[in-house]
């Protein structure tokens, strides 16, 4: 079994001590639990899942470093807001949900949100806290159907699918189940509607009831790719616009010849 005995990282080498620590409580614990025959591919597999928890914990340290060098931490208002006890709960709150920003866009709207809510106080810590909770609920399908209706707000479901560039599918398909069921995630947690007047105060106005149009022979149900009825962000959805789909330029430059030189937000298209 003395082959199996593994060499303690040094701390020198940037991992985290708690990390190395746990790694080699684990792998000892493996080389003496399980009979020789059995601990190859025991240990494979434990080495597999360290090297996933590491590679974790090295978005974590780029995500954090990134926000960091985005915000200006020379302005005091700043500087204090990053302190706060609100703060520091939504950092904790976006990395014990890291793992449902499985992908890079993802955990770019993550640094978004927590650059943006250090920089701004244009909604409620509960909102911002709401908007995390959307990134781990919610996928890239859901916020490019967000991200298209705050390009163009009054789209029908049918301009919609055809803006992200889909195709043509039968009614019966699961495309078109997954894009309804999609608009109505959407609908009902209270990111779209369908377009709405109001008056000078803000307030909806009711839809004037019409008589419906019989068609004797038109037995067809509503389409998922509806052309008629338009939808918009609701406010919550263009918030979520602003905090996690606009990106603050770095302002700490790491690298001064290819870093940008510039202060003003720049929405992502």
């Amino acid at each position: 079994m003395g082959n199996l005995e593994q060499k303690k990282p040094d701390a020198s080498d940037g991992s985290d001590e708690g990390n190395v620590s746990f790694a080699h409580k684990l792998f000892a614990a493996a080389a003496g639990q399980w009979s020789g025959a059995e601990q190859g591919s025991i240990m494979a597999v434990l080495k597999a899942w360290m090297k996933m928890i590491e590679e974790e914990l090295r978005e974590k340290q780029r995500t954090i470093l990134d926000i960091f060098s985005r915000i200006n931490v020379h302005d005091d208002e700043i500087a204090k807001r990053v302190k706060t006890s609100e703060y520091q709960s939504l950092l904790r709150k976006s990395f014990r949900n890291w793992s449902g920003t499985e992908s890079e866009k993802k955990q770019d709207y993550v640094r978004n949100i927590l650059c943006n809510a250090a920089s701004t106080r244009i909604v409620s810590d509960d909102v911002v806290g709401l908007f995390i909770d959307w990134l781990q609920k919610y996928s890239e399908f859901h916020f490019a159907v967000i991200g298209e209706l705050y390009r163009n707000p009054g789209s029908t479901r049918g301009e919609i699918w055809g803006n992200l560039g889909k195709g043509d599918v039968r009614e019966d398909s699961a495309d078109a189940d997954l894009f309804k069921l999609l608009v109505r995630d959407l609908s009902t947690g209270g990111i779209i509607r369908q377009h709405r007047e109001t008056d000078y105060a803000g307030n909806f106005i009711a839809k004037r009831r019409s008589t419906p149009v019989r068609h004797a022979n038109n037995r067809q149900l509503k389409s998922a790719f509806d052309e008629t009825e338009a939808y918009e962000l609701t406010a919550l959805g263009k918030q979520f616009v602003h905090y996690a789909m606009t990106e603050l330029t770095v302002k700490i430059q790491y690298q001064p010849a290819q870093a940008p030189d510039a202060t003003e937000p720049q929405p992502i298209h």
